[in-house]
């Protein structure tokens, strides 16, 4: 036998489905872990952007003015939400994330002219009162739900799936749930959480616009109306949306993140943020409901080119989790207490892990203090510190934005279209429906 075959990795059985065969096999458990999708599916980054030339005349960076106004649920709602940023702060619940977390969102979004979201559990007073513009999640769990915040937040979100986990409810774990979260969600304190897949309101669509319509009459039809689907069936789920009344369609790609879920649901259920955004737009277009009825995408939104993107194709808005999560100091190898950088590799070691690798969120043993209800490891995330560095991350996503849009001509975010974009693989532009760089072929649409 030579020596390379004797070395030689099976494609089938490598060492990352022995390691899960084995450890299965010894404890008969599956997987539970935090974070989003780590196999690589095709992304924003498999498009590229046509700039201006000879045919199309760029703007002055540091002359034209670039417009990032965004508009959110101008269907229905009396009190539409004006933003500054086409770019807001996914839903993330106090219980994943400790309340010093969640009131450094608020103070960022804040900051910046955009808006953050509750998550699940409910709405706390430190996140109602730094957050300026503040959507409250309608969850199937129903924890912590409360006619009275829901009054006090200006839009509602009525999530139906999540893109780590389409199909499958929340999961916070027992060491997570303190005495706060337990009253919050009236639950015994350290035992799992496990929600329900499906809300109890409602079995169909004809169901769905009832419950919308009972949330307008609570609400004065003052809030805009959100619904958030995991990205699956991406076209008819979003049609039945719109039918159901929503201003607002928030689309969830399979890269989206969650506190904690099984690894089979985040690696092997739904479809790309890549996929999901043109079915949307489809749906959409094929309403005629286009501009009507605005469109969020969100799953893996990293960068301010990503962002860029996402509106060429034909979103309103994008929301960002992980990302947000990343500029707080997740998988950092530091944190900083009072002023000083203090290193947290020894606990990432604890943990069976190293700054980089980390996805384990649903112990509630963050190194850096961002998901964990811990009294000690909280305190790593002072929310002054958390809120520059989210406003940081999001400011700089920004002006990526506007210097994109300008060097494509534009003098508006917003202007962004499709024949921006190409393509640099054949799957991302069948996926995204996009021209293959360098010609005007796209998969299964012209020819073949």
């Amino acid at each position: 036998m030579s020596k390379n075959l004797s070395r030689e990795e099976s494609a089938g059985f490598d060492r990352k489905v022995i390691d899960y065969i084995h450890r299965a096999s010894a404890t008969g458990l599956y997987e539970i872990r935090g974070l989003g999708a780590k196999r690589r599916v095709p992304n924003f980054d498999d498009l590229t952007f046509l700039a201006g030339s000879a045919s199309r005349y760029p703007l002055e960076g540091y002359r034209e003015k670039c417009v990032t106004k965004t508009i959110l649920g101008t269907r229905f709602a009396k009190k539409p939400i004006e933003l500054a940023i086409p770019i807001t702060i996914a839903g993330m619940s106090f219980g994943a994330l400790s309340a010093n977390i969640k009131e450094a969102l608020g103070r960022a979004a804040t900051e910046l002219g955009t808006t953050t979201t509750t998550g699940d559990g409910g709405m706390t007073p430190e996140e109602r009162q730094s957050s300026k513009t503040l959507v409250y999640q309608c969850l199937p769990s129903r924890y912590g739900f409360n006619p009275d915040d829901l009054r006090k937040a200006d839009a509602i979100e009525l999530v139906i799936g999540q893109g780590a986990k389409p199909g499958g409810g929340g999961m916070l774990l027992g060491q997570k749930v303190t005495a706060r979260v337990a009253g919050m969600r009236t639950l015994p304190i350290g035992v799992d959480q496990r929600s329900a897949c499906r809300h109890p309101d409602w079995t169909g669509p004809d169901d769905l616009a009832i419950k919308v319509a009972e949330l307008r009459e609570i609400t004065d039809w003052e809030k805009p109306i959100y619904i958030k689907i995991g990205a699956t069936r991406t076209f008819n789920d979003v049609k039945l949306a719109v039918h159901a009344g929503a201003d607002v369609i928030v689309v969830d790609g399979m890269q989206g993140g969650t506190a904690a879920t099984q690894t089979v649901f985040i690696e092997h259920i739904g479809i790309p943020t890549l996929a999901a955004l043109r079915q949307a737009v489809d749906a959409l277009e094929d309403m005629n409901m286009r501009g009507k009825v605005q469109l969020i995408v969100s799953g893996g939104i990293r960068t301010g080119a990503d962002v860029a993107k996402a509106l060429a194709m034909g979103a309103d808005a994008v929301a960002i989790g992980q990302g947000v999560m990343f500029s707080l100091g997740c998988n950092s190898e530091t944190y900083v207490h009072k002023g000083q950088h203090l290193d947290a590799t020894g606990d990432y070691e604890k943990i069976g892990t190293a700054p980089g690798f980390c996805h384990h969120c649903h112990t509630g043993k963050c190194p850096v203090g961002v998901t964990t209800q811990d009294e000690i490891l909280e305190q790593r995330v002072e929310p002054e510190v958390g809120a520059k560095r989210v406003k940081n991350y999001l400011k700089t996503l920004n002006m990526e934005l506007t210097t994109v849009a300008r060097a494509c001509g534009k003098s508006n975010v917003h202007h962004l279209e499709r024949e921006d974009l190409v393509a640099l693989t054949l799957e991302a532009a069948a996926m995204a429906r996009i021209p293959l760089a360098g010609t005007k072929w796209i998969p299964g649409v012209n020819g073949f």
